[in-house]
């Protein structure tokens, strides 16, 4: 069995569920208020933080693990190892705020990830204490246990974010099956003012859900599929989040400005995909951006 296989089976135990569901809770109450979470999250940048803050441990216990080999470089790798030590906390809030607004199958890997991270973090505070007194070998022993175990936790959230969408723009991908031709949303007067209202366009396949809000004579339409999970955003709400109205995700409560389909609020750290709109004979029209248009 392949270890894709092995992580997909890991992700269908529901054994801890509980214990999860009690963790989660505890995350969200600890990481408050708003603002500092979808600071973690990423909301502010267009990407999720936590890959990018992991990157610092990583690169850091890696480059001193090349270090170790020669004596005279030894010291410039215990500083490294102490970035790498330091530089993990700020990775691991970002990743349990993420790992909080997750899906069931996402969060039992992340647990396990977070475990391993965890492991690898106490091997290497291990190695600086055996190596500030005196005990190099073992100071090295620990360290290259520790990239080991780093290494296999990096696996488990590669598999987290690549075969699993976590942090992915789910919104990305209904676009890509939608038709690059105008679709026809209706008549103007026929779209509930003030909330979403739900229409498809043509897909390769199957038809491609849309979330249509109108507000008086200005209509914005997007991707239903929310891009943090895929949440229904044709089922969600208007409302105004930190000055913006927004489309408001009915599952994670992620807001997306209704002018541009930039965040305004987390879980997500991707915009929305929002297509073009057009009116003709009090009908109105939607297209995608020629950005998603194949030369």
């Amino acid at each position: 069995m392949s270890l894709l296989a092995v992580l997909d089976r890991l992700s269908e135990v529901s054994s801890f569920d509980k214990t999860l569901e009690s963790a989660r809770t505890a995350v969200n109450k600890a990481l408050q208020p708003q603002a500092f979470k979808d600071l973690l999250h990423g909301s502010w940048l267009g990407h999720p933080l936590h890959p990018i803050l992991a990157m610092v441990p990583v690169g850091t216990w890696l480059s001193a693990g090349l270090l170790d080999i020669a004596p005279p470089t030894r010291p410039a790798a215990t500083a490294l190892i102490t970035t790498g030590v330091a530089a993990s906390l700020p990775a691991a809030l970002a990743g349990a705020a993420d790992w909080s607004e997750q899906d069931d199958a996402v969060r039992r890997l992340g647990a396990l990830h977070a475990v391993s991270n965890v492991a690898a973090l106490g091997l290497y505070v291990g190695s600086l204490v055996a190596r500030k007194k005196g005990n190099g070998g073992l100071g090295r022993a620990l360290a290259y246990t520790g990239l080991g175990v780093a290494s296999a936790s990096a696996s488990i959230g590669g598999h987290m974010s690549y075969a699993q969408s976590s942090g992915a723009n789910h919104s990305v991908v209904d676009a890509r099956q939608l038709t690059t031709d105008w679709i026809d949303l209706g008549p103007l007067d026929d779209l509930p003012d003030g909330r979403p209202a739900l229409r498809t366009g043509e897909g390769q396949g199957a038809p491609v859900p849309l979330a249509v809000v109108r507000r008086g004579a200005k209509v914005d339409a997007f991707i239903s599929a929310c891009a943090h999970v895929g949440g229904p955003l044709a089922e969600g709400t208007v409302e105004e989040v930190r000055g913006s109205e927004c489309l408001v995700c009915p599952w994670h409560g992620s807001a997306f400005d209704l002018e541009s389909g930039q965040p305004r609020r987390g879980p997500t750290a991707s915009a929305q995909e929002k297509l073009q709109v057009k009116y003709e004979a009090g009908r109105v029209f939607g297209k995608l951006p020629d950005r998603h248009v194949s030369k």
